[in-house]
């Protein structure tokens, strides 16, 4: 089950089964631990991530290099922790492109009409052809390659899914029970809609925006592996990710603990994004 999928069961009312606390607490760690390595990376780095020491060069995990050297022999863990600044900011940034796009497609089809509704559904239903991570390539193909390519191929890809989950929710709301009778007390259809319609149907957005930064993450990363995202040398996941492919038989540290973060990160926001839906269900 996808994120969206998650989020989609979230907004339609049905509470997800919250995690263990122990999972809880363990997410928030690891979220503690990528603000730090973002905003000071230099408190969890040994070592300087450009430095190169030949000598060093493919060095197995050991206590003085906890996640080996890299070809070049940089240390490894250095460049992960300097890498998490570059992985999180084309997720955060590549859902706030989406959401943002998928709010104005959702509140026009939610709030426009049967004739704009009918419009953007059929525009939804085309994009929705194409599967997120393709339609991305498309766009990186027409626009070029390159980081802020890549950041903004990932938001207008899952723009779509965040449009049909608003709208859903915005058409949900505007039929309630609460809404009809702010009506018939003579509520002017603005005074409806700001303060009834949209504070309710736009509360799930915090955990669509948990979740989709998790995918964001993995999606940007794919990219920077086929080479469509951030280039080496630079100290991107997925960028090392690729770095490291032609050495994966020899030494798979440089391949395994860039994609042991991403995997991290996404199962931290997925944690996350349940605990807040499970929340939102139960308010309900």
């Amino acid at each position: 089950m996808s994120d969206l999928e998650l989020s989609n069961r979230a907004v339609s009312g049905r509470a997800l089964p919250r995690p263990p606390r122990v999972g809880t607490m363990l997410a928030l760690a690891f979220v503690a631990y990528l603000i730090v390595a973002t905003a000071w990376p230099a408190v969890l780095q040994p070592y300087d991530p450009d430095a190169i020491a030949p000598r060093d060069a493919f060095d197995p995990p050991s206590p003085a290099h906890w996640f080996g050297t890299d070809e070049s022999g940089r240390d490894v863990y250095s460049r992960v922790v300097e890498g998490t600044a570059a992985s999180l900011l084309i997720g955060v940034s590549a859902t706030a492109i989406g959401l943002a796009l998928g709010l104005l497609l959702g509140a026009l089809a939610g709030l426009g009409g049967r004739v704009l509704d009918f419009a953007v559904g059929r525009v939804n239903e085309v994009l929705f052809a194409f599967p997120g991570i393709l339609l991305a390539l498309l766009i990186i193909v027409l626009w070029g390659p390159g980081p802020v390519t890549a950041t903004i191929a990932v938001g207008l890809s899952t723009a779509p899914g965040y449009a049909r989950i608003i709208r859903g929710e915005l058409v949900r709301v505007r039929g309630s029970s609460y809404v009809e009778a702010a009506r018939v007390l003579g509520h002017g259809r603005g005074r409806v809609l700001l303060r009834h319609i949209l504070p309710n149907a736009l509360a799930p957005i915090t955990v669509l925006a948990t979740l989709g930064i998790g995918q964001a993450v993995v999606w940007a990363s794919a990219l920077s592996y086929l080479g469509l995202g951030a280039q080496p040398p630079a100290a991107e996941w997925g960028a090392m990710l690729a770095a490291g492919r032609t050495y994966i038989t020899t030494a798979w540290w440089l391949t395994v603990f860039p994609g042991l973060m991403i995997v991290l990160t996404t199962i931290t926001t997925t944690v996350l994004g349940r605990v807040l839906a499970a929340r939102d269900g139960a308010a309900r």
